[in-house]
């Protein structure tokens, strides 16, 4: 039996209505909307897509979002100057520099930046002191994509106390604070990396499967125990025609779709995990939508705090 779709994008739709008339009520209290600033450095296309996608769903969703954009040459200083007069603003509740920064910035340097953020501003809970608390066990911001994640099974009513739980991958941004949340409801946690031994055999020992790891269809059927449910964080580009066929089938729908536009968004979990796993995200239209539902849910947080 086919594994059931986790509708994430309909999870985020339903957070973003109820975010609706909370900030239309923190507007009508402060006199103003919550405000999120973007700071987008160069032209990757797909931060401008993100970027896009964040500014529409904050405007809809009554916040004032505003973009700042930097050109591509632009200094590790430039940018810290800027979000250092963002964090001094009364006008800002919440600042996201949107990653990758250019290849010219090195990655300490982008660590600085992200430094540099005011931790009462930190929507994206990147910055020590917010990850600090988050080990603690008491956030104030918890990372938008993991806490999607725990939006989405709390509200699918999917048990975590007392489960086992496999996270491949082990980013700062995913992999570690989904681990620590995941801890936080009392699931028994395994984080999983590229040495990891026996890499199938241990991620098939999850109820709950998280993949994020970057590599497209890298999760098959032999990584997943019979009816585990299985969360898809991976967003890639396939653009090879013979492996979109090995995905999809062919004839099939979404080859039809590559054909067309000459590329997919797929994600880290292979098609065929839907005839082992008993719940699945899709991408896209999985843990995507949550990720932006939350920082909209963070920056109403921020903003409240700072009328505080």
């Amino acid at each position: 039996m086919p594994a059931r779709l986790l509708n994430g994008a309909a999870t985020a739709a339903a957070i973003r209505s109820e975010l609706l008339p909370q900030v239309r009520a923190f507007a009508s209290q402060a006199g103003r909307a919550p405000a999120l600033d973007i700071v987008l450095v160069g032209h990757d296309p797909a931060s401008e897509i993100y970027v896009r996608n964040k500014h529409r769903a904050g405007s809809e969703a009554g916040l004032l979002v505003t973009i700042h954009k930097l050109p591509e040459s632009s200094t590790a200083a430039e940018v810290l100057s800027l979000v250092e007069r963002l964090n001094a603003s009364a006008a800002c509740d919440g600042i996201l520099v949107q990653s990758p920064l250019p290849s010219g910035i090195s990655k300490a340097d982008a660590q600085r930046v992200f430094d540099a953020i005011h931790p009462d501003k930190d929507v994206d809970a990147f910055h020590p002191q917010n990850v600090g608390l988050l080990v603690q066990g008491r956030p104030v911001f918890a990372p938008c994509t993991p806490s999607g994640v725990m939006e989405l099974l709390a509200r699918e009513n999917i048990a975590m106390a007392g489960k086992r739980a496999v996270i491949i991958g082990r980013s700062e941004i995913v992999g570690k604070p989904m681990a620590l949340l995941l801890l936080q409801r009392d699931a028994t946690v395994t984080i999983c990396h590229s040495r990891t031994a026996n890499l199938p055999g241990v991620a098939r020992e999850g109820d709950i499967l998280v993949a994020a790891v970057g590599r497209a269809g890298f999760v098959r059927p032999e990584f997943v125990k019979p009816g585990a449910v299985v969360v898809d964080v991976g967003i890639n580009r396939l653009t090879d025609r013979a492996m979109a066929a090995e995905f999809f089938g062919d004839p099939s729908a979404r080859l039809a779709d590559f054909d067309r536009k000459g590329s997919l968004v797929v994600g880290d979990v292979h098609p065929s995990v839907a005839d082992v796993a008993g719940a699945l995200t899709p991408v896209p239209g999985g843990v995507g939508p949550l990720t932006i539902a939350m920082l909209l849910k963070n920056t109403l947080m921020a903003a409240r705090r700072r009328e505080q």
